[in-house]
């Protein structure tokens, strides 16, 4: 497909802010996208030396056409980023899944006796809104919690005070029962402003105003309420205790995380207030294919801070994000204060974006493990592949493979086996492509797969023994053991690529002399699969179990050889810098970077605190800073 020129266009494009809309020949909106200047911005995309991350590549492909809207300010222009990306869901903007549906807590302060509910439209009507919640679920569980701890009116009836008879949850003390006139217009606010503050993290004062109440009722000989109010009193304390204490003062943060997969993102959000962790929720973002860690955050953080009311103080994030200064502005504007945007390198900060990091991985592995779960859903994933691709065997045991790079430094591949439809997570390996310079994927998929298959060919022909093979082979395990991994023949080889990857695997068969393994490329941009001698691409129904189970395996090799990738890189990068420092060797160097962490810690770091280090003097720490 020719691409249009827009030379004309881009140079009458003003330099203001704005937004951007990227179209494609039937006038489907494919990209939203917000710029300092909207006319650098939109050019960036056409200029024909750009290097753009594959996604970008592909929507730079299909676009037919684009549009912007000029505003006042890049806080403008980010708000309305945030409403385009919810009106026209874009294939290739990362964003919150359905998003337009997530519930909130309201409460609405305007009326005599409020009630506390769900809505998924918040309105400038003065009520009190908290969240959004990830989902319906999270929500009533809150609600839950807090009709335990509170008793506020759950009922829809308009108070009078005059009714006869309560319902059973007065009876219960899970109602102040303003129905019948047990309590009035204040004493019910107290009720209000306890869920509140509950909501908003301020324990401390719920639990003074309780103590209190329950003082004076004890003086007043009101010993039944004295007691309801101490098994209130009890409740609440029992859940504080469970709230985790940290030390960051009296500190309201947001701490965020998210872990990615090929096609969608697990994002993790932990509310801490008053320097206590109330609450975590998480949320899945689409669209995030070939996005960066920080790119899928910034997405985050500008479509979750414009649904919700609340903007705190503080937010830490796991990565870096886009436009910190205009997002920080954007929501010091909405806050009507100061809002800084951190990314913690050491202490206890760090410790705990780390442990939402985990949790994030942990959330999206759970949510991988369970799509895949069924047992009668992997029979039918393996018996619809076997059928597709006219399989001789049930594909009981896949190996897929893909490579990483940045423009051709630091490549590495990876190999993931999945058996009977479930990562076999000891059979992984990983390689380091030693023989291909530049940018030549073909050839580091034909290195990798000689590689893997020479060593089986030789298993096959001799019985060498699986230890001796793994060492020849120059890949790595993620896992120690599972040595005999090389000696089995997969019932399909599957490659993450389209038709050239899969002649550069189909290159190396015929090399070996391989011709009773099944081999199949699964590509990315429609979805098809891709077999030997067979010139059409074949297509699995979108709801296929199958279909589903090649996703996961080449959405399993893209995340290992890329995490295997960064480590490279993230090696690289260390020992390129620390190594040009005079007398600093091995083990000065891993001294340094037990103590601080990073480079950026080093780099951080005062010289009187790197003389410190064992090993090191005023002079080498001098020369660390010189260099570094």
């Amino acid at each position: 497909m020719q691409r249009i020129d827009f030379t004309d266009r881009l140079r009458a494009t003003p330099t203001r802010p704005g937004v951007y809309l990227m179209r494609d020949k039937a006038g489907k909106v494919l990209y939203v996208g917000k710029a300092a200047s909207l006319r650098n911005r939109v050019r960036s995309y056409f200029a024909p030396s750009a290097k753009h991350p594959p996604k970008i590549v592909r929507m730079v492909a299909k676009v037919a056409d684009f549009e912007y809207i000029v505003a006042e300010s890049e806080s403008e222009a980010l708000i309305l980023e945030c409403n385009l990306i919810k009106e026209h869901q874009p294939q290739y903007n990362a964003r919150l899944k359905d998003d337009k549906s997530y519930p909130f807590i309201k409460i609405d302060v305007s009326e005599d006796f409020p009630q506390v509910y769900i809505t998924r439209r918040i309105k400038k009507d003065g009520s009190r809104y908290f969240g959004p919640f990830a989902n319906a679920g999270s929500v009533r569980r809150t609600l839950s919690l807090l009709k335990k701890l509170f008793p506020y009116r759950s009922c829809t009836k308009t108070i009078t005070g005059t009714d006869d008879r309560p319902c059973l949850d007065y009876f219960i003390h899970r109602c102040v029962g303003p129905c019948i006139g047990a309590v009035n217009k204040e004493q019910y606010a107290e009720v209000i402003d306890q869920v509140t503050y509950f909501l908003e993290g301020k324990t401390n004062e719920v639990v003074k105003a309780i103590e209190k109440r329950m003082l004076e009722a004890s003086d007043d000989l009101e010993f039944e309420k004295a007691a309801a109010l101490r098994d209130q009193l009890q409740a609440i304390e029992k859940v504080h205790e469970g709230q985790k204490v940290l030390h960051l003062t009296t500190d309201n943060i947001d701490v965020i995380a998210a872990s990615a997969g090929l096609r969608e993102a697990w994002v993790e959000v932990f509310f801490i207030r008053q320097g206590k962790l109330i609450g975590r929720d998480n949320f899945l973002m689409a669209g995030t294919q070939d996005d960066e860690p920080g790119k899928i955050l910034t997405a985050f953080v500008k479509q979750f801070y414009d649904a919700t009311p609340y903007v705190p103080p503080r937010i830490l994030v796991e990565h870096g994000l886009e436009d910190t200064a205009a997002i920080e502005s954007w929501l010091m504007e909405k806050r009507r204060g100061t809002v800084r945007i951190q990314v913690p390198q050491r202490g206890e900060k760090r410790r705990l974006v780390e442990m939402v990091a985990e949790n994030a991985a942990q959330g999206f592995a759970q949510l991988q493990v369970k799509q895949m779960a069924d047992t009668a859903a992997m029979d039918t994933a393996m018996s619809e592949l076997q059928e597709a691709l006219s399989l001789p065997n049930l594909p009981k045991r896949i190996e897929c493979y893909d490579i990483s790079n940045t423009q051709g430094t630091n490549p590495v591949g990876s190999m993931v086996v999945f058996e009977n439809g479930k990562p076999r997570n000891d059979h992984y390996r990983r390689f380091k492509i030693k023989s291909v310079d530049g940018i030549d994927d073909y050839s580091m998929m034909r290195e990798m797969l000689t590689r893997r298959f020479k060593r089986f060919s030789k298993l096959k022909a001799n019985g060498k023994n699986n230890s001796d093979a793994a060492a020849d082979s120059g890949a790595t395990s993620s896992k120690s053991g599972g040595g005999e991994a090389w000696g089995i023949a997969p019932d399909l080889v599957l490659i993450d690529g389209g038709k050239g990857h899969l002649g550069a695997a189909l290159s190396v068969f015929l090399d070996l002399g391989i011709n009773d393994i099944p081999l199949a490329s699964l590509a990315k941009e429609n979805e098809e699969l891709f077999v030997p001698q067979m010139p059409e691409p074949i297509v699995l129904p979108r709801t296929s179990q199958g279909l589903f189970l090649v996703q996961r395996a080449r959405d399993e090799a893209h995340r290992f050889a890329i995490t295997f990738h960064r480590e490279r890189r993230s090696k690289k990068s260390v020992e390129s810098a620390l190594d040009l420092v005079p007398g600093i060797g091995p083990k000065r160097k891993r001294l340094l970077l037990r103590k601080f962490g990073s480079l950026k810690g080093i780099q951080a770091a005062s010289m009187e605190e790197l003389a410190a280090v064992p090993g090191m003097t005023l002079k080498l720490a001098r020369q660390v800073k010189n260099y570094v």
